[in-house]
């Protein structure tokens, strides 16, 4: 999958594909995706933005699927610990990974505008902070890189 946060696709395919690569991805590694799991998912790719947890346990409640934060956090923990989605810092908020089962370190581009965010590879192992971590004996375990800007769809618009 390529960065899809600031480009026009099929969704419903995009959907669709996100939901069997995890599945597949799960089912490999003896993961359970439950059925909250799957649809907290889905409501990540269905809305194709960083979205908060607040805002993913509305929908679970409407759906009848839960209504106490816990279960949306457990189930974002989840996606998160596996790999399936990121956690965007600077906006507290959650995004489906675009790139499920590949071994990546994301880099995060937010439109400061309208808080669109695309997802990039990236590697730290050849760049300048796995550089220095290599050169100071230091193992680098997680990195979170965000790069705040303004999006193709909205530049030139007034602010």
């Amino acid at each position: 999958m390529d960065s899809l946060g600031f480009k026009h696709h099929d969704h419903s395919s995009c959907i669709a594909e996100g939901v069997a690569a995890v599945a597949k991805t799960c089912e490999e590694s003896g993961l359970q995706l439950t059925p909250v799991r799957k649809r907290v998912l889905e409501i990540l790719l269905e809305r194709h933005r960083a979205i908060g947890a607040y805002e993913i346990l509305e929908s679970l409640r409407e759906e009848g699927l839960g209504s106490q934060p816990p279960v949306a956090y457990r189930a974002l923990d989840f996606l998160v610990k596996n790999g399936f989605a990121h956690k965007i810092e600077r906006l507290n908020a959650f995004l489906a990974c675009a790139h499920p089962g590949d071994s990546h370190v994301p880099a995060f581009l937010i439109c400061r505008s309208c808080d669109a965010v695309a997802e990039e590879k990236t590697a730290t192992s050849g760049g300048r902070l796995g550089k220095a971590a290599q050169a100071t004996g230091f193992t680098i375990e997680r990195t979170v890189l965000e790069a705040e800007g303004i999006c193709p769809n909205c530049q030139g618009k007034p602010e």
